[in-house]
């Protein structure tokens, strides 16, 4: 077993798309999906860009104003996620500043009550 230390990871700052207070850092990558840490400041903002695949957001812990292809923002909190479809433009924004994992690319992603793992039964 290995313990990882998220807020250890190593973090760059990403200005692109508008994004302010917005860094990144990556702890894992297969051919199909990467895994990254996302950390956003106080008032900080990932600016609106079309996701590269597949993409779950979940919050760690702080508060999360997220928006989709519609543009009408939810706020989600700790132990909620969401999830942009290839291409699908969006954005995320915090109030009080944001910790999140995010998983992009070729993942299977269910709903609740959906069973992913048949070994879950």
């Amino acid at each position: 077993m290995r313990i990882l230390d998220l807020a250890a990871a190593s973090h760059r700052p990403v200005e692109a798309h508008g994004s302010v207070g917005f860094s990144i850092g990556a702890i894992g990558l297969t051919a199909e999906a990467h895994l990254v840490t996302v950390t956003l400041r106080p008032g900080g903002v990932v600016g609106r860009h079309p996701a590269a695949g597949r993409q779950l957001l979940v919050v760690l812990s702080g508060d999360a104003l997220v928006s989709g292809s519609h543009g009408e923002p939810v706020v989600i909190g700790p132990g909620r996620a969401a999830v942009w479809e290839p291409n699908e433009l969006h954005e995320t924004r915090t109030t009080s500043g944001l910790v999140a994992l995010v998983i992009e690319g070729d993942v299977d992603l269910g709903t609740p009550g959906h069973v992913v793992d048949p070994g879950d039964v």
